[in-house]
């Protein structure tokens, strides 16, 4: 199966270093790609920061693959979420839920098929979005949410 058949947003590559490199031609839009390529920012990410649609973006890094000059990072690689974002997502989802908010992120976190110590990055806005579901008050959720997004962007991730 074509990993770039679907939707490839989540996807994350790597630069792949090359001797022969110099034997490679790239246009403006595939070399600003693969700059963004760093094994940890989704496509989803580097689509939104350059501006170039997911159209192109399929396109680009499909060539960049044929090219061998990036590789898909395999699941479980790249950046985790690490134990200071971890401590302030409890935080936060204690504000909006109550005490009940560690046992409600474990439940979550293994809905996502991962283990506490091992939270991929790249599924920070999954796991929000499933915590997010279980505040009933809107403004609470609202301020959960804008709360997160701010300490993502913050981390990176």
């Amino acid at each position: 199966m074509d990993i770039l058949s679907g939707d490839i947003v989540l996807l994350v590559f790597r630069r792949v270093v090359r001797n022969n490199i110099g034997d490679v031609s790239l246009d403006s839009q595939m070399l600003d790609i693969l700059m963004e390529l760093d094994g940890k920012k989704n496509l989803g990410f580097i689509a939104k920061k350059t501006g170039i649609n997911t159209g192109n973006l399929r396109e680009a890094v499909s060539k960049l693959l044929k090219l061998n000059i990036i590789e898909i990072v395999a699941e479980g690689e790249g950046t985790f979420l690490d134990n200071a974002f971890m401590d302030y997502l409890n935080e936060q989802l204690a504000l909006a839920i109550g005490p009940v908010a560690e046992v409600i992120i474990e439940d979550a976190v293994s809905d996502l098929g991962c283990k506490m110590s091992q939270i991929p990055g790249r599924k920070v806005a999954e796991l929000i979005d499933l915590l997010s579901r279980d505040i009933q008050r809107e403004e609470k959720r609202e301020s959960f949410k804008l709360n997160m997004v701010k300490r993502i962007k913050e981390k990176g991730y």
